[in-house]
């Protein structure tokens, strides 16, 4: 699991992107020098920029976009993106936008995403109305592609109900991913959830899973 030296989030909004992106890096830099970089330039809630003194603490390397936690949706990637394409010693998360406009700045990195050591993975909650069926996350991944211009080498099962999870949407989202995984020939790269939730049925998945804490809030929080 995250095994890649360049590991990529998108997912559609509501999906958990960035929780699932935060709580990646930290568990990575429980093992190797990483970094995370904000590059959602499209939503202005939700963003790692929201866990960056947590993230700091952690020792991990914290780039995020100029406009990171404002209203004001602008493509401003920083400079020192490159830098983390260079140091090849050190783990980097990407938490990317979810929709094909997001996926688009991704793009303008491609050649540098190719010639790295890369996953890029598809995180889906499908107790949303967007990826709540196989067509549906065939569709987004299928737009996401065309925008980034990269391909999604994995899917990551993140289906819950915020406070309302009992354990039992992951296994129902577990289902539909396992037949989006086999239609799109793409494999389930990891289970993520919530440690005391995930952890009631955890004998059920079949997939090694990341065990979360909470360190985005909802905007009333």
């Amino acid at each position: 699991m995250l095994n890649k030296r360049l590991i990529i989030f998108t997912g559609h909004f509501g999906s958990g992107k960035t929780e699932v992106a935060v709580n990646s890096a930290v568990y990575l830099a429980a093992r190797h020098n990483t970094a995370i970089m904000d590059f959602d330039i499209v939503n202005p809630y939700f963003r790692t920029a929201d866990a960056k003194e947590f993230l700091l603490e952690k020792g991990i390397k914290v780039l995020t976009t100029k406009y990171a936690n404002t209203n004001v949706d602008v493509p401003a990637v920083p400079g020192e993106i490159n830098s983390l394409f260079i140091d090849k010693e050190q783990k980097v998360v990407l938490d990317v936008g979810g929709d094909d406009v997001g996926a688009k700045a991704l793009s303008a990195f491609k050649d540098q995403i190719l010639s790295d050591d890369f996953g890029m993975y598809f995180v889906i909650n499908v107790k949303r109305p967007m990826t709540d069926s196989v067509e549906k996350i065939e569709n987004i991944i299928s737009e996401i592609e065309a925008s980034s211009r990269l391909k999604i080498t994995g899917l990551v099962n993140n289906t819950n109900l915020l406070n309302s999870s009992s354990g039992e949407e992951i296994i129902e989202g577990q289902k539909i991913i396992e037949s989006a995984a086999v239609k799109l020939g793409v494999p389930i790269a990891f289970t993520s959830g919530f440690s005391d939730i995930v952890s009631r049925v955890k004998d059920q998945i079949k997939t090694d899973i990341l065990y979360m804490e909470k360190h985005i809030k909802l905007p009333w929080e």
